[in-house]
């Protein structure tokens, strides 16, 4: 069982850079750069958390189906991924927190 992405922006404490349907499901996250191993092992209604910030991540965001992506450490999504994740109505989120800190966090919301 998940949490509507609005209360984990909301209890996790994320900007949101390109916002969307925040009534989507999130059951967990996965943590990749390499966007082959995202394509190949993420599943649906896992958030993706990522320092990449080119367009590609939109599109590989598209394929999965993912609810968001997370960008750690106060990254922001270059223009042209933000226009492209508008254009695809891809959710973009931002955190000061470490890929570590939002894993944990993440995962105390969802299995504490």
């Amino acid at each position: 069982m998940g949490l509507v992405l609005k209360d984990v922006i909301d209890r996790l404490g994320f900007e949101i850079k390109v916002g969307g349907d925040l009534s989507k499901v999130v059951e967990g996250c996965y943590i990749s750069d390499l966007l082959s191993d995202v394509m190949a092992r993420s599943n649906e209604h896992e958030l993706w958390i990522t320092l990449q910030t080119h367009p590609n991540i939109v599109a590989v965001s598209v394929i999965k189906g993912l609810p968001a992506i997370v960008l750690p450490n106060g990254r922001s999504p270059e223009p042209a991924t933000a226009a492209k994740a508008e254009e695809e109505h891809v959710i973009i989120l931002s955190s000061d927190k470490t890929t570590f800190e939002i894993a944990g966090l993440l995962y105390n919301l969802l299995k504490g």
